[in-house]
């Protein structure tokens, strides 16, 4: 599969509000970065979402890479498993804010939103 597939299929999704929150914070380090977005054990449910900007150097062979007019998400296979056709969303609430993750693979989330259970 291309990337320029992968990109039109956007495994991982991501609200407009999300990605504009997400160019504000990458221009803020002042840098060229993609953002990756995973999966690790832990959290209250059992899995929790990893975030964080990287190199583009870093992509690796294997992660999938989905393009948002320039800006990229990567995300490594045995992740994926766990979050294709995760929506990534953000809300500046007071309470409750931040980015939130709705995620169609989860069988059950914890009250902060931030790890999973499947």
């Amino acid at each position: 599969m291309t990337q320029a597939t992968q990109s039109q299929q956007r495994g991982i999704q991501l609200s407009e509000t999300a990605l504009k929150h997400v160019l504000s914070l990458r221009e803020k380090q002042g840098k060229d970065l993609c953002l990756r977005v995973g999966v690790r054990q832990g959290g209250c449910s059992g899995m929790s979402y990893l975030m964080d900007f990287e190199e583009p150097s870093q992509i690796r062979e294997n992660d999938e890479v989905y393009d948002y007019d320039g800006f990229k998400i990567v995300c490594d296979p045995k992740s994926m498993l766990y979050l294709y056709g995760l929506m990534l969303d953000y809300s500046d609430a007071m309470i409750g804010g931040g980015f939130q993750f709705t995620n169609p693979n989860a069988a059950q989330s914890c009250g902060c939103g931030k790890s999973f259970g499947v």
